[in-house]
């Protein structure tokens, strides 16, 4: 490895351990799902036998707890992930679907399982498409024709039968227990409820269950869901199979394909075409992770069909020529929003569902193609956006390969996790039910949205002259951004592994906070914290308060960056190994209300 990045990472580990003196220890799952100590939130946690870092600190208890009783990184990012379904409903669930990536500490290899969402089986390039034009996105996201085959009940019991050590049935109890004896409502849960009243009021089930008494939750009081209390329940007794081929794959078709919608409503919730046999076939793919290096690093995410781990890669690539930790923040800043805005051009024309589409995952991923784009970037210029894509396949110096694209709304919701344990073992998981609120139609007497998946596919070519990889097919994943990531050493051992939801935002998300802790010298919750910009090439880039009312701005503007305000992007999770056998884990300070770091061991 690079000298320069072991001194950093040394220098880092030392701070975060200051950082850390004090820490309490993290209430037990049984505690607080009891309702006797609500876990407060803290942003890092430094100790031994393991870490859990999510946005939610009953889910963290959670998968904390699975940890303290044995239990490895695998098995404690499932019951984190089932809590999370519980007190983040809007951002993910059993209905929804994800990318779980796992670094085995035994063989130190990593490995991922592809548990995205499927069209039906009926579906072709024109589901979007009504009467010769695409249906408006508002009316498609919240319908039965948005949902996918929900992917992640069968992501969690892939992952458990190939590397967990606990049944499914035991590690959902925490999970249970929360949904049944409820938890406190903050104002996060409140504002993204009240974002969503008009759309969850079309539907019965959602108003009764989210809005409690026809208003929204009171932040401080006991949110339970007893309904979905009762189908984890059902999941624990049957496996997930039921889901998949019994009585709740029967009410999930019937939901989506006659959303049962208001009678007093005048919203026509469109149908969709879900079978009981696409539930019944759906697999998850276990595939080789994307590999990039990077200043003697090893990173590893998804391959296709999410766009992260190639997008992120390449634009790493991209940084490599230049010397970021030396760098002004203007130059890194300029440096960092050209790379994303060249691997975005070069994501949208190549990137959707490989067994689709042929995608040139190596070649995109190649320091010689990043070459032949990175000579792009100008330090006195602006490439004006959307920039053409190339040719990863044929790549030559300065050159684009084609007509250039403007990118395709993608959804800003999701949640992440990640898990370390006493053995060494690493999981980043990131799962979705695609926006804030998924489709907003819940499964009658089930306690959980389904997704609105398929509106990620495009409606309709992005541009007429260039193929558009990403529209929709019968069984086809549609494109994601979801990077989650694990870096490896030289000798193969964790240095860092993290990611974020936020839509298309995730990759530069994770870009600049990979970026601002291994070149910047940012401790990793600094690296969370610091304010962000996202642009994926579009006229203007995204930047959130931090950066719009910093002088910085200025600076950018003056060589023609021009900008727009996004009031926050991303919440980051991660974890990093430390010296002696200890972890750190970080999670937001801000965003989102604030993320939530435990370790089962608290240490100096």
């Amino acid at each position: 490895m690079d000298r320069s990045v072991v001194r950093k990472l040394a220098v880092l580990a030392v701070t975060a351990t200051v950082m850390s003196v004090g820490a309490a220890a993290p209430p037990s799952a049984a505690q607080h799902t009891a309702g006797k100590q609500t876990p407060q939130k803290q942003p890092v946690a430094v100790g031994r036998d393991g870490a859990v870092a999510s946005v939610d600190a009953d889910a963290s208890a959670a998968g904390i707890e699975v940890l303290r009783k044995g239990g490895n990184a695998v098995d404690a990012a499932v019951a984190t992930a089932a809590a999370l379904g519980v007190t983040e409903p809007y951002s993910a669930g059993i209905g929804g679907g994800g990318y779980f990536v796992y670094y085995d500490a035994k063989s130190r290899k990593v490995h991922t399982i592809d548990g995205r969402e499927t069209a039906p089986r009926t579906a072709d390039e024109n589901l979007f498409v009504e009467n010769g034009k695409a249906i408006p996105f508002a009316e498609a996201v919240s319908s039965g024709l948005s949902v996918g085959t929900p992917g992640t009940p069968a992501t969690w019991q892939a992952a458990l039968d190939r590397w967990g050590s606990e049944r499914l049935g035991t590690l959902l109890k925490p999970a249970e227990r929360l949904a049944r004896d409820g938890f406190t409502v903050d104002e996060t849960f409140r504002s993204q409820t009240a974002s969503n009243e008009t759309r969850f009021r079309y539907f019965p089930d959602t108003a009764e269950l989210f809005l409690p008494g026809g208003r929204l939750p009171v932040v401080g009081s006991t949110f339970k869901n007893p309904d979905l209390a009762r189908t984890y329940a059902e999941l624990r007794r049957k496996g997930v199979g039921t889901l998949y081929r019994g009585g709740l794959a029967e009410d999930i078709v019937d939901t989506v394909n006659k959303p049962p919608v208001d009678p007093g409503s005048e919203y026509d919730a469109r149908p969709g075409d879900l079978s009981l046999k696409d539930l019944a076939t759906y697999r998850v793919k276990r595939q080789a992770p994307t590999k990039t290096s990077y200043r003697g690093l090893d990173v590893y995410s998804m391959a296709p069909s999410s766009s992260g781990g190639t997008t992120v890669g390449q634009a790493l690539n991209m940084l490599e020529r230049t010397d970021l930790s030396k760098a002004s923040e203007a130059q890194y800043l300029h440096r960092f929003i050209e790379a994303s805005r060249i691997a975005f051009a070069d994501r949208g024309r190549w990137v959707g569902d490989p067994a689709f589409e042929d995608v040139p995952t190596k070649e995109l991923l190649s320091q010689r193609y990043a070459d032949a784009r990175e000579c792009l970037i100008k330090d006195d210029a602006v490439l004006t956006s959307p920039v053409a894509p190339g040719d990863p396949r044929h790549p030559g110096r300065c050159t684009t390969g084609g007509t250039p694209a403007p990118t395709t709304y993608e959804g800003d919701s999701t949640t992440h996790l990640t898990v370390a344990d006493k053995w060494g073992n690493v999981v980043s998981y990131t799962l979705t039910i695609e926006q804030t609120g998924g489709s907003g139609i819940t499964v009658p007497g089930r306690g959980f949205i389904l997704n609105n998946e398929l509106t990620d596919f495009s409606f309709t070519p992005a541009s007429p002259d260039v193929h558009d990889p990403n529209l929709p097919g019968p069984g086809k994943r549609p494109r994601s951004s979801m990077a989650p990531t694990i870096v490896l050493d030289q000798q193969d051992k964790p240095v860092v592994a993290l990611g974020s939801p936020g839509g298309a935002t995730i990759i530069t998300t994770v870009l600049q906070t990979l970026t601002g802790f291994l070149d910047r010298g940012l401790p990793l919750v600094d690296a969370i914290a610091a304010p962000r910009a996202s642009q994926r090439n579009q006229a203007t880039t995204e930047l959130e308060p931090g950066l719009w009312n910093s002088p910085l701005r200025g600076e950018l503007e003056a060589i023609g960056h021009s900008f727009r305000q996004n009031p926050e992007i991303g919440a980051t999770a991660g974890v990093q190994r430390l010296p002696n056998g200890k972890w750190l884990a970080a999670a937001e300070t801000v965003r989102r209300g604030g993320g939530s770091a435990m370790v089962v061991r608290p240490a100096p």
